[in-house]
């Protein structure tokens, strides 16, 4: 008779067994009813009882027309910040009760209060109005690069390794992509080899981390600047005495027949570049990886118990060698975006700090590519609607909006929207 498997995670929280209450935590029902009175104070405030907004949802190329929704502004404002602030007191009767709200409650919260925002904005502007569908589109493209670092962070940490270079590993990808790009004249060229500069710093990450046993922040913070250096001094004197080899190369939208005009839905998912579909695939293959197969078991054990991971034969060290060479060069592919998938030449320090924007979705999303995926979502769409807001001519200051998913995620460090727990042997060199 065969022992059964026992999960790496499972043993890390003998807590979670059936039958154990959920301990009672206030934290996040009370965070969620403070933003809620403040959008019900602050919106209402700002909106005028007089005014009405405009919410456009087709394009000309969808399936059928959907109506303008024009809705009077500051009803609106009201019924959606009352609907969150009930649903911040029903998360707060499950707390005492020791259960856990579903995942509809906070998606529901995010609605209701985002609708509000956008409704206030939208107030009053009779020649404009708030586009959703180019919103959402948006969103999911600005998030492209986030997703990438955040999926590169999620394979690493698992293993182990603490990858703070993900911030380098996408300036390389990008310059690289831009490159050899540009070298052949072809946009797709240079996305398939922004994953080998991406691989490269993760290598050298690996080996200091595994080999050196240097502390992995440290090397992190120092490839994130030296990539800095090396990309902005190739940037300053090769590509700009030779503009030949940093061109403005773009990757088509693909429109996918049939789906490409279902409306809203079909814009958003189904008219993208090619990057953006390889990142659909990268995301479910990651997360079948990472938590249904064999090699997923032993990234985890590793992360989680190293050394009884190779008490029972798993090469430990050789495991997050491997796995930080392939976050690498996941990070390295989104670094593509900045450059040949967005049309854009090289510049110096493009990344402009996504690398450890990507790290908080990470952390946010818990150290899962489905979580992560919905974590850097909200930083797009929170870029996106600052965008949007500035293009109807808001009152509201962009600052503010990109703040946004900066405050959600300290929230989520500090345990207000539920508890957050790193690999367990993260950072810390096996040594035999």
């Amino acid at each position: 008779m065969s022992a059964p498997v026992v999960e790496p995670d499972a043993l890390a929280h003998p807590e979670s067994g059936e039958g154990r209450k959920r301990p009672r935590s206030y934290k996040g029902p009370i965070a969620l009813g403070v933003i809620a009175l403040v959008a019900l104070v602050g919106l209402g405030f700002f909106t005028s009882s007089d005014t009405e907004t405009t919410f456009s949802f087709a394009k000309n190329s969808d399936f059928f027309t959907i109506p303008d929704l024009t809705v009077p502004s500051l009803m609106a404002v009201i019924v959606l910040t009352v609907i969150a602030l009930l649903l911040a007191v029903y998360s707060l009767v499950l707390a005492t009760n020791h259960r856990k709200p579903g995942i509809w409650l906070p998606v529901v919260y995010g609605i209701a209060i985002i609708g509000a925002l956008l409704t206030t904005a939208g107030a009053g502007r009779d020649n404009t109005s708030i586009q959703f569908t180019s919103l959402l589109t948006s969103s999911l493209f600005l998030a492209v690069p986030l997703v990438f670092g955040a999926l590169a962070g999620t394979i690493c940490e698992r293993s182990g390794i603490v990858n703070i270079a993900i911030e380098g590993q996408l300036l390389a990808g990008a310059f690289l992509a831009a490159l050899v790009g540009s070298m052949a004249g072809n946009a797709y060229i240079g996305m398939v080899v922004a994953p080998l500069a991406g691989a490269a710093v993760g290598a050298i990450l690996a080996v200091f981390a595994t080999k050196y046993w240097v502390d992995q922040i440290v090397v992190g913070v120092v490839l994130n600047l030296l990539v800095l250096g090396l990309t902005g001094f190739f940037f300053n004197t090769v590509m700009s005495d030779n503009p030949n080899l940093n061109q403005s190369l773009n990757m088509q939208s693909i429109d996918i027949p049939v789906l490409s005009s279902i409306p809203i839905i079909g814009p958003v998912l189904f008219q993208q570049n090619l990057l953006v579909y390889i990142l659909y695939v990268t995301v479910i293959v990651t997360q079948i990886m990472l938590f249904k197969s064999r090699w997923g078991l032993r990234v985890r054990a590793v992360g989680e118990h190293p050394k009884a991971a190779d008490t029972v034969g798993i090469k430990v060290n050789r495991t997050r060698l491997r796995n930080t060479i392939l976050g690498g060069a996941v990070a390295g592919l989104g670094g593509a975006f900045f450059t040949v998938a967005s049309g854009l030449a090289f510049g110096n320090n493009m990344s402009a700090g996504k690398g450890y924007i990507a790290l908080a979705a990470m952390i946010l999303g818990r150290w899962s590519p489905r979580g992560a995926l919905v974590a850097a979502l909200l930083f797009g769409f929170a870029d996106a609607l600052r965008v949007q807001l500035g293009i109807i001519g808001s009152d509201i200051p962009s600052e503010f909006l990109a703040m946004t998913p900066y405050l959600a995620t300290i929230l989520a460090v500090a345990g207000l929207v539920g508890h957050s727990r790193a690999p367990a042997a993260e950072n810390i060199p096996y040594k035999k």
